[in-house]
Order: structure tokens, then sequence, then C-alpha cells
């Protein structure tokens, strides 16, 4: 569900930029008030993994269409919603300039859509109510599915509302929304099972660590979370690395109902303008753009998506580089909060 310019008006995309900086801002200060040092590493490696699960596309049955994780709900319910936006910021980021995955312009508005509902609306409205204080694993998984659909709903309804006052005539109101919300229910209901999956793994390792994001209490100095950290790492590794050659060649839930409206899964790019200017930057910026290697002019496209599993140098790369990538600046992002929280006391 990542957003391309050519969806957003400037006034829009500038909008969204505004109230994103806004937010991370505020996330920053409390984090600065109230930060748990010792989650600093997990900030990170739950990035880095989060960036590569975003890799893989999985098929949509009967749709045509595929579906990624967004990851909102695994951050905001095992690092608390401050540090889980901050995070979901800091991947799409990297995801935006390095990898050419969303445009500059619609950043804004892909960090709203994946960061804010899940870790401001759907973790504490409905997944804290529902899983609980020493929740079960089953009530882990009910309240991730129910949660986890939410917040796709609500983040899939607000690209079409952001199209909408971004006056994108191609994109009827009525007909889109009926494309978008159907398929994100079903991307949904998978990023339910997979949070479900990974927050019970956390639970049956460290489930202090649950406690200490749900309640915004740090965690007592005799609690490591290192086999966490370890374990989140190889499957960072290994989806980016090579779980990334199966992702589905479908178009995704956004580019299929573009599609099915509008005929193709691209609107037409303007050829001027504050999206033009910044569609160069992120062609100078992105070196393994689409996550592969660069094409030389008049080589083609390449073979991404053409097979299945797509088995490419190229992929793997992006898939470790983009986790290190991520990894490296959560723990910058950290450091730096840390560093002016010790200076205020």
């Amino acid at each position: 569900m990542h957003m391309a310019d050519a969806l957003l008006s400037p006034a829009v995309g500038a909008t969204f930029w505004a109230g994103t900086l806004g937010t991370i801002g505020y996330c920053a200060r409390k984090l600065k008030e109230n930060m748990d040092e010792k989650m600093v590493p997990l900030m990170g490696v739950l990035g880095a993994f989060i960036f590569a699960a975003q890799m893989i596309n999985f098929t949509i049955p009967g749709t045509g269409s595929s579906g990624h994780l967004g990851g909102g709900m695994i951050l905001a319910v095992i690092l608390g919603p401050y540090a889980g936006f901050i995070v979901m910021a800091s991947v799409l980021t990297i995801q935006a300039f390095f990898f050419a995955d969303g445009g500059l312009l619609a950043l804004g508005c892909n960090i709203w859509n994946l960061g804010i509902y899940p870790c401001f609306i759907a973790y504490p409205l409905i997944f804290k109510p529902l899983a609980g204080s020493g929740a079960s694993p089953k009530r882990i998984t009910i309240a991730s599915l129910i949660s986890g659909v939410v917040a796709l709903q609500l983040g899939a309804f607000s690209v079409v509302i952001e199209t909408l006052l971004s006056g994108r005539s191609e994109l009827p109101f009525g007909t889109f929304v009926l494309m978008m919300q159907p398929v994100h229910l079903g991307i949904g209901i998978v990023e339910g099972f997979v949070t479900a999956g990974v927050i019970n793994f956390v639970r049956a390792s460290r489930p202090e660590i649950l406690e200490s994001a749900s309640s915004a209490r740090p965690l007592s100095g005799g609690i490591s979370t290192g086999r966490v950290f370890v374990g989140l790492l190889i499957a960072a590794v290994l989806t980016g690395g090579a779980l990334s050659w199966f992702a589905s060649s479908n178009p995704d839930g956004l580019e299929w109902s573009i599609a099915k409206v509008f005929g193709k899964p691209e609107l037409p790019e303007k050829e001027t303008g504050i999206a033009t200017a910044l569609k160069s930057v992120q062609k100078r910026t992105a070196f393994l753009p689409d996550y592969d290697f660069k094409k030389h002019e008049g080589a083609g496209e390449g073979n991404r998506g053409t097979s299945w599993p797509a088995v490419q140098p190229g992929t793997s790369v992006s898939g470790i580089v983009g986790s290190a990538l991520v990894l490296a600046a959560v723990l910058l992002i950290g450091l730096i909060i840390r560093a002016l929280r010790r200076k205020s006391v």
C-alpha cells in the first residue's frame, strides 16, 4: 500500500508530510521523557525484520492481486506506539529514498497510513482491551486479527480519501473504495495471523517485553532481550535474503484497485512540478530501485516478477542491505534520543 506521487496533489502531500513530521516530533519527545534504553536494539532489529517482510507480496486468492505485511501492529505491540511509529517512519523513509518504493511526495501519506492507524488507533483501542494483561496465545491471535483488519481498512480508506482530496477524477470515490476495502480485508487477515505469530514468539521468549510496552515501564535490570534480538535478526536475514524470492508477481492491492478503476495500475505522472522534481531526486538516491540492481539504459526491466521463485542476487542484496540500513538508522535515532535525554537530566 505504498502510494506513488501520481496519486497526490502537492497540497495533500505537503499536508500529510506536516502531520507526519509533527507526529514524529511528538513521539520523539515522549521517548525522550520515558525511553527504555534496553529496547533500542530491539527497535532496530524489528525495523529490519519489517523491512524484509514488506518485500514479500503474498497472493490474495481469487483476485489476481497481492498484499504485503504492513507491520505497524507488530511494532506497536512489542515496542509501544511511540517507538513503533518512529520505527515505521524509518522503514518507509529508507524504502522511498534508497529503493524507490513509494514516492517522496507521498512519503508523508504512506507513513500516516501505515503508522498512525495501527499505532494510535488499532493498538490502544482494540488490541490492548482484547488481549488484556497476561493474555493467552488464543486471545493474542484474536486481538491481532481484529486489530490488523481494522488498521488495514483504515489505511486503505485513507488512501481513497487522499486521492479524493487531490482531485484525481480518474479514481471516482465510490468505485475506488469498493475495490480497495475488500482486497485489503484479505490482506488484513493475513497480517493478523503473521502479527499473532511474531507476538506469540516474543511472549514465549520474553513476556516481560510485551508487559513493558503495554505499561510503558522499563524492563528490569536482569532481563535480557538477546534471544528475541537474535531470533528476529535471523528472521530478517532469511526473509530479505531468500524468502523474498518467493514474492508474488501479482500487482499489490492498491495497484490492482487502480487498474480495476482506471484500466492501468498507475496514473499518468505530471511532466512538471514538485512531484517531477522529487522523482528526479529519488532517481539519484535509489541505488537499488525496485529492490534490484540498477539497469543500464536500454537493458530492459530484467527478470524480476517474470518467474517464480525469482531467484536474483539483486533481490537478496536489497533485502540484506535494506535491513542493515534500517537497523543502523533506528539504532542511531535511539542513540540520539538517549543522548538528548541524558543531557536534559
